[in-house]
């Protein structure tokens, strides 16, 4: 893979304030929801090539907390789209490394009906990296997408059910609600949101914007793990 980016190139371009964050996860610990919101490329708008996902993670002052960059290959995006592997590395505002994601590809993974065994998505997540706090784990199901949260020991924790369909357009402008509910699936404790964009963002480019909303008093490594459902 080519040398990942682990700062945001030049002056931040929305004008966003960084909140000052430090190395670890403690500027987590008081936050209750994320903002992501994906780069959009003029190349995937002119000629629709795929390229690497870039996100600003802010949080409810408009401040931005991390910069997320994707290391991949071109063959992997160009081929398998969304079910190619990846290495994603989320920065601070001293380009510090303070959470990385990896999902390796697998020839038979995106399929609900057969997601458990070998061949579900897993995100493994790091923090610092090469130090595993969970994973995000794909659950198989008859329609519906289907993740498990779970801890560094594989504890499942939480669960997070989405759509059958999960589309956007013109007919469609409504955000997608993806609830995070406890093991049980009895009780909804947030929930994961893509943002409707606008008709022509939607229709002309793939970069998708999510709300991500969590109890404040939750674990900051779970909140991190949740952080990296959005990949």
């Amino acid at each position: 893979m080519s040398k990942p980016v682990v700062k945001q190139p030049g002056t931040n371009k929305k004008g966003l304030e960084w909140m000052q964050t430090g190395a670890g996860l403690e500027f987590l610990a008081d936050l209750d929801q994320l903002s992501v919101q994906q780069q959009q490329s003029a190349v995937e708008v002119i000629v629709d090539w795929e390229t690497k996902n870039r996100f600003a993670i802010t949080n409810n002052k408009n401040q931005q907390v991390l910069f997320a960059g994707e290391e991949s290959t071109a063959c992997q995006r160009w081929c398998c789209c969304l079910y190619r592997g990846f290495v994603m590395h989320l920065t601070n505002s001293e380009g510090q490394e303070v959470i990385r994601t990896e999902r390796k590809f697998k020839c038979c993974s995106g399929c609900c009906w057969c997601a458990n065994g070998g061949c579900g998505m897993e995100t493994t997540v790091e923090s610092p990296p090469g130090n595993i706090i969970g994973y995000v784990r794909q659950l198989s199901s008859k329609w519906n997408a289907h993740f498990a949260i779970q801890d560094a020991d594989r504890n499942h924790l939480y669960t997070v059910w989405g759509m059958c369909c999960p589309c956007q357009g013109v007919c469609c402008t409504d955000d997608l609600e993806y609830p995070i509910m406890d093991k049980a699936e009895t009780t909804v404790v947030g929930r994961i949101a893509k943002q409707w964009g606008g008709t022509s963002k939607e229709l002309l480019t793939d970069a998708d914007n999510f709300g991500i909303h969590f109890p404040a008093d939750l674990d900051v490594k779970v909140k991190a793990i949740l952080l990296a459902q959005f990949s």
